[in-house]
């Protein structure tokens, strides 16, 4: 899995190939979010770029959507993000960390990314997971987390 390489856009918007072992040596806030610009997703990934000084000495923050580049990208511009969009078409990364889930609206069943966050150790390990997201007050959650 660390070395399976995802399409990605960087905090500056190139696009580059990455793989989860990339970033050992680093610990890594990664998050799953639904859909590039959708108000939730959209909110969320503003907190995560308007906390980014609160963050950069502490982790390498990484957005993962089964979105396309194309989207990222847009996405990226459109919000001024500063920080990693990986594109997961493949839901790879999505199902090996058990985000791709059959999700219920308005009475109609689809998959789709369950909102969730997850703190990778320097190792490559999940130390701490957040599932269910809600975007309210979460990217401080994380902070708070990553400096107790």
């Amino acid at each position: 899995m660390t070395d399976i390489k995802f399409s990605g856009i960087d905090k500056d918007g190139q696009e580059k190939e990455y793989s989860l072992s990339d970033f050992i040596g680093e610990r890594v806030v990664l998050y799953f979010y639904p859909k590039d610009n959708t108000s939730g997703c959209t909110t969320e990934a503003c907190n995560f770029r308007d906390n980014m000084n609160r963050l950069t000495s502490l982790v390498t923050v990484v957005g993962v959507s089964p979105d396309s580049i194309k989207s990222h990208k847009s996405f990226m511009e459109k919000q001024s993000l500063n920080f990693i969009l990986l594109s997961d078409t493949d839901k790879i990364l999505s199902e090996k960390f058990g985000v791709w889930k059959e999700k219920s609206m308005y009475g109609r069943k689809y998959m789709g990314i369950e909102r969730s966050t997850f703190i990778l150790d320097k190792a490559g390990n999940i130390e701490k997971e957040w599932r269910k997201v809600k975007v309210s007050g979460h990217v401080d959650e994380v902070i708070e987390y990553l400096t107790k």
